[in-house]
């Protein structure tokens, strides 16, 4: 994902306050072994004493002084390993440290993103998302097929429920696969209880942990910020200008349970616009729905249906009410 500059930058202060707590804690390491070991303070200054004038050698590229004080500060560096482990100390103790050694607290390695600053990124974008704890629980290490019938085919899918679940579940492994080279939005709908939800949850969250920005909406709140935000009601729980930025630039929107909110004119408006622009803007969304077919084309404009169904690849899950047969409701 590209991030925004506030986003960055807010990254590599969190950078500054790793280089500046590790520098601390090395100088108090540095205090501490200086009164315990004397002599450990005079094999550091001899050592940048011979570091100067090496390095003056070095400009008047003289091999033999090189080589000789190269020899003089290795030595003195074993010589200073030896003391620490005499006195109980690691031998690197004095050795500057990192929280990441791979790139050095620097976020880089060889010009490019370290694992340690491509994982701030996912840390950022899953703190954004508003899913962060659900998708530790709902995602495909936990998904069951064994909830979708194989005992009847289901007319308007061709298929049984767990044969139907099956392709569903490959083609949103594909959309995830294929999600930074083909642009694609997905419209799940199905009965109350077949797992819609459950399966946006594990889109979510193999997209977060690839580092692309994911926002999760239930259709009400979605609506509500974005009327907050259009008509200026209560202020203080007015969305704020980065969540609006990424209703509409965020990698992947997800809208759940579309037809939960109370329509209007608004309402419709407001959904055309956001999936037009992001259309426009080549942004996935997935959206689910409880709605029947029929009812959707009844409750939204003709131009949301037709950008749906032109834009949109359509997934029907079938099958019995999942929560009935936990006996738990969800």
């Amino acid at each position: 994902m590209a991030l925004r500059n506030d986003q960055y930058n807010r990254i590599s202060r969190d950078y500054d306050r790793r280089r500046f707590e590790n520098k601390h804690n090395m100088d108090l390491r540095r205090e501490e072994i200086y009164a315990a070991i004397p002599e450990l303070t005079e094999i550091d200054n001899a050592i940048v004493s011979a570091s100067m004038a090496y390095a003056r050698e070095l400009i008047y590229n003289n091999s033999d002084s090189l080589e000789e004080l190269q020899a003089h500060n290795e030595s003195l560096a074993l010589r200073k390993k030896q003391l620490l482990t005499k006195h109980g100390y690691p031998a690197d103790y004095l050795e500057p440290v990192y929280s990441c050694p791979d790139c050095q607290d620097t976020g880089y390695v060889n010009g490019k993103k370290c694992h340690c600053f491509k994982q701030a990124i996912v840390d950022l974008v899953y703190a954004q998302s508003n899913i962060k704890a659900i998708t530790e629980r709902e995602n495909f290490s936990h998904f069951s097929y064994d909830y979708y019938s194989d005992d009847y085919v289901e007319e308007s899918t061709g298929l049984t429920p767990c044969g139907n679940i099956h392709r569903i579940v490959k083609s949103c492994r594909s959309f995830i696969e294929e999600f930074d080279t083909s642009y694609q939005n997905l419209f799940i709908y199905g009965n109350t209880g077949v797992g819609k939800t459950f399966l946006l949850n594990c889109i979510a969250k193999e997209l977060l942990d690839s580092a692309h920005s994911v926002l999760y909406f239930t259709a009400p709140r979605f609506f509500e910020i974005l009327s907050r935000s259009t008509f200026g009601r209560s202020y203080e729980e007015a969305l704020s200008e980065e969540q609006y930025y990424y209703i509409y630039n965020c990698d992947l929107l997800i809208i759940d349970d579309l037809g939960t909110e109370l329509n209007n004119s608004f309402v419709s408006s407001q959904l055309y616009q956001c999936i037009n622009e992001r259309h426009l803007n080549q942004r996935s969304t997935v959206i689910s729905t409880n709605l029947s077919w029929n009812d959707l084309t009844a409750n939204y404009s003709e131009r949301i249906f037709s950008r749906i169904t032109s834009e949109f690849t359509i997934l029907k899950i079938t099958g019995d009410d999942i929560r009935l047969k936990k006996g738990i409701a969800r």
